[in-house]
């Protein structure tokens, strides 16, 4: 299961039945559990802790050094769930100690070729990020949440569960629950109503979070008079209060 070409650290601590391709290298302080696949040419440095069943193609970079220039070699960490799909070149840094010093990541995400999770990012679990797709430091992306390709994330910024940003899209606001995004600023642009048909939404449900995207967003209100106006939808529907919960958690605003 370990090919003779591969370099494992002592102390490294690998699972049961994991798999370790050709010229790979695997840190001393990296954690992996049982089942996981390392392809050929994959780099993981830690300290690093990856879960159970994570699947990582070649020339993929995780668990490295940050790229923000405060880092001084402090031990901070990464941390992974279980069965992500971790693609070709893509690469995903540890946190730093001017956060909670831990890049934390969920589980059954979709890592695609040249994707970047940058310093003290926090992803959800259920997540695709299609080819090229990037966040920067501090970003906390929720669940179910698919970035298109070539977007980009500006730091410290939240994108709410279930969001879609539309490939090109330069996310610099935050991005409530359910909203698709398009463009560079990206703007609101729909409810991202397949997604949510897909994951068991009923369409009473769906209805009201379009009543609330319309109240954000087409309506002309200020943020205050929306809120006020779903009073009696956040009341009955868990989706809307989600995302005038968010509102509340938002530091930049949102997309507008």
């Amino acid at each position: 299961m370990i090919h003779p070409t591969a370099i494992i650290e002592s102390g490294a601590k690998l699972g049961n039945n994991v798999k370790v391709g050709p010229y790979s290298y695997i840190g001393h302080d990296v954690v992996l559990g049982d089942n996981c696949i390392i392809e050929s040419h994959v780099v993981i440095k830690g300290p690093s802790t990856i879960g159970a069943g994570n699947h990582i193609f070649q020339f993929a970079s995780v668990g490295e050094a940050c790229q923000d220039k405060k880092y001084k070699d402090e031990p901070t960490q990464l941390i992974i769930g279980d069965n992500n799909v971790i693609r070709e070149c893509a690469t995903i840094h540890r946190g730093t100690i001017q956060d909670q010093g831990i890049t934390r990541i969920g589980s059954n995400n979709l890592f695609m070729a040249y994707t970047h999770v940058a310093h003290d990012a926090v992803i959800g679990s259920n997540v695709i990020f299609a080819n090229g797709a990037s966040v920067a430091g501090h970003v906390h992306v929720g669940d179910w949440v698919i970035l298109a390709g070539n977007t980009g994330v500006h730091q410290f910024c939240k994108i709410g569960d279930h969001a879609f940003i539309g490939m090109y899209s330069g996310v610099n606001k935050d991005v409530p629950p359910f909203v698709t995004t398009t463009g560079t600023p990206a703007k609101p642009a729909a409810i991202n109503t397949e997604g949510m048909k897909r994951r068991g939404f009923d369409s009473d449900e769906i209805m009201a979070v379009r009543r609330a995207y319309k109240a954000f967003y087409r309506k002309g209100y200020s943020l205050e008079e929306a809120v006020l106006s779903l009073e009696e939808d956040a009341k009955q529907f868990g989706a809307v209060k989600q995302m005038i919960d968010f509102l509340d958690t938002s530091d930049r605003g949102i997309i507008r």
